[in-house]
């Protein structure tokens, strides 16, 4: 059985997705995950790894019960910061749900492919505290070597001791996981690299929630997408990590596959630096579905970026009914249980999307009472639903226009989207 599409005649791989690993405020690996995007539980909680004593709101999505060294063995915990923690252990856990043995991994080309938003803004946060308090001479010299954004990829070369590898972080913001994916997708369909580990991570910072919450978007209790009485986000943490291969690497070890990467679009209108763009947000999803030989009408479920705020959920609705016309697929949010994880979010939306390909179900948007009229779309009120899914889209918008859309499929054998179209350069 041949990995190349049948009927494309571009001779590209097919892709598949073999292994996921997740940290998450909502649940640790993909069992746990999958149990809570089921059963639509909340990662809500009080703020606590950082000082929140002067503002309104103090609500964020923490991860909890993490221990690092369960998944961290051959790098100093000590030397990491909080992102790359996340980001390590998933990439770990992600390997060893495909079944991968790291040490036959160290003599293929690979690629290590991490989005993120704000780095180790978590560690910098420190740092601007000891200068203010101190002065720079009191900066913890340990502290300022974990800051660098590069260790979100390569540490996880490191812990795996993996060497013929390309190793970049990708920083695009909040759509930086399906940057991260798509860049995997095209590496290993043109044959470039055996494997990809791809996803995002991110750690909650003082920063990154100060800026919200001076912009007004940070949600006073919970986060409501789509929902006639949402206000706005609220900030969150983790890391998504997935392996991608070849659909004959796959079948030849005889490797679970969760779903099948179809493709992927970008774009970047730098409309503004905070506002969406709807027409480049209509227009990115028409790439993506071009890209993976797609029709409309073949995606059955869209995860939306859906934040919360009034600009994203009207701007992205009206996008996808564009696209889709009147009666779209179903849409949800997964922010409404895991909050706004940054960098991580579309690597953790993928991941939801192909356990809910794998699994049969559709995840519920929480929190929902009334579905804003100017919104338009089932959102799947609160409930999880069953459902056979073929085509879902991921979608990832980010500050300043940065837009990508992975679109994935279940995998049902070798004549799967027959004649589906994979096209080089899927970013526009």
């Amino acid at each position: 059985m041949s990995s190349v599409r049948p009927g494309d005649g571009t001779g590209k791989r097919r892709v598949v997705l073999t292994g996921f690993g997740v940290i998450s405020s909502i649940g640790i690996g993909a069992e746990e995950f999958t149990a809570s995007l089921r059963a639509g539980r909340s990662g809500v909680s009080p703020i606590s790894v950082f000082d929140v004593e002067g503002f309104a709101h103090v609500n964020g999505c923490e991860v909890k019960g993490f221990e690092p060294e369960q998944w961290i063995s051959r790098t100093p915990v000590r030397e990491l910061g909080r992102a790359s923690r996340f980001a390590v252990a998933a990439a770990r856990m992600a390997v060893q749900d495909a079944g991968l043995d790291p040490a036959e991994l160290a003599g293929r080309r690979g690629l290590i492919s991490v989005g993120t938003t704000d780095g180790e803004s978590y560690e910098l946060d420190q740092l601007v505290a000891a200068e203010l308090a101190d002065g720079p001479e009191h900066m913890d010299p340990e502290v300022v070597r974990r800051v660098s954004p590069a260790r979100l990829s390569t540490a996880i070369a490191q812990e795996l001791e993996l060497t013929d590898i390309e190793a970049p972080t990708i920083a695009t913001a909040c759509s930086a996981g399906n940057y991260a994916i798509g860049y995997g997708f095209d590496a290993v369909s043109s044959g470039e690299v055996e494997f990809a580990l791809c996803g995002g991570a991110d750690a909650m910072c003082r920063k990154t929630f100060t800026g919200f919450y001076r912009l007004g978007t940070i949600a006073p209790e919970f986060c409501q997408p789509f929902d006639a009485d949402r206000k706005g986000i609220l900030t969150g943490e983790g890391a998504g990590v997935l392996v991608l291969e070849s659909l004959d690497s796959a079948l030849a070890r005889g490797a679970t596959i969760y779903a099948e990467v179809l493709g992927y679009g970008l774009n970047c209108d730098a409309y503004h630096q905070v506002a969406p763009n709807g027409d480049s947000v209509a227009e990115v999803m028409r790439i993506a579905l071009e890209n993976a030989g797609v029709k409309p009408d073949e995606v059955d479920l869209i995860s939306a970026h859906g934040t919360g705020t009034k600009a994203n959920d009207i701007t992205e609705a009206d996008a996808i009914n564009k696209v889709f016309g009147e009666g779209p697929p179903r849409t949800i949010s997964l922010k409404s249980m895991l909050g706004h994880t940054m960098g991580a979010a579309s690597a953790l939306g993928a991941i939801a999307c192909g356990l809910a390909i794998t699994h049969g179900f559709i995840p519920p948007t929480i929190n929902h009472h009334t579905t804003d009229p100017e919104c338009r779309i089932d959102c799947v009120p609160n409930h999880a639903v069953e459902a056979d899914l073929r085509i879902v889209q991921n979608n990832g918008l980010a500050f300043g226009g940065n837009n990508a859309i992975v679109i994935l499929g279940k995998y049902e054998g070798a004549g799967t989207y027959e004649g589906a179209g994979q096209h080089e350069g899927a970013g526009q």
